[in-house]
């Protein structure tokens, strides 16, 4: 199972909100573009997500994403209020590897289909859930659709993956929710890279367990603070023991 580092970009900054809450954002760097730098070469993929865009309905950071992809290299998937084919576009013409969509999936399916016609096995959509339903608008609105339904409805459309988000445990580090991630990886079709609440090696261990088709997790809050390195976590998600 992959690890991917997460840089979740707010007003320039690497932030890190709690259950999705914009009025509880911590700030860990200045920079983000240095610190995807300093994972250069050490993950093969960089997680990016314009929460400003997510708010807003359009990508807003496509200038500092450009700076992460010159300083990270390949690998960079970026998503965050892409709900166009225009913004699907731009961010591939700036070398992103990959491109999330989320709220498209609940309310412009169409624009997934293109999408990932256009780019196949390129585009990821982020199911977010809280309670199993879906959230769109950057978390703000709550849908009445179920996370398995939305995934089985477009398991054979060539997806990178689906990014699975239990909202409830994003930025708590009380652990991932093991079990939904594994029912949607093993009954949903696609691929699943498990999103949220990872605040030990421990937490990758159980999703690297949880199937072959759970192909990786998104570390965020633990690693900003530095709960274990970058070596551990890819560590414990291939089943080895952290050295030191």
């Amino acid at each position: 199972m992959e690890v991917i580092p997460a840089l979740d970009l707010l007003d320039g900054k690497a932030v890190r909100l709690r259950q999705g809450r914009y009025d509880e954002v911590t700030v860990y760097d200045e920079h983000p573009h240095i610190v995807a730098a300093e994972w250069s070469g050490r993950v093969r993929r960089v997680h990016v997500v314009d929460l400003d865009g997510a708010k807003q309905g359009r990508p807003v950071q496509r200038v500092l994403v450009r700076k992460v992809v010159a300083s990270f290299g390949a690998g960079v998937q970026v998503g965050g209020g892409v709900r166009s084919m225009a913004a699907v576009d731009q961010y591939f013409d700036l070398g992103v590897e990959r491109v999330v969509l989320g709220t498209a999936a609940i309310r412009d399916p169409e624009l997934v289909q293109t999408a990932a016609a256009a780019y196949p096995g390129r585009i990821i959509v982020a199911v977010d859930a809280r309670n199993g339903n879906v959230a769109t608008d950057g978390w703000t609105d709550q849908s009445e659709r179920r996370a398995i339904d939305v995934v089985g409805e477009i398991a054979a459309l060539g997806l990178a993956a689906v990014l699975y988000t239990d909202i409830d445990r994003d930025g708590t580090e009380v652990g991932p929710n093991v079990e939904a991630t594994a029912t949607l990886a093993s009954e949903g079709g696609v691929p699943v890279i498990a999103s949220g609440g990872v605040g030990k090696v421990e937490h990758l261990a159980a999703l690297a367990k949880a199937g072959p088709k759970v192909v990786g997790a998104i570390v965020g809050r633990a690693l900003h603070e530095k709960r274990f390195s970058l070596e551990e976590a890819i560590s414990a998600a291939s089943g080895r023991a952290a050295n030191g």
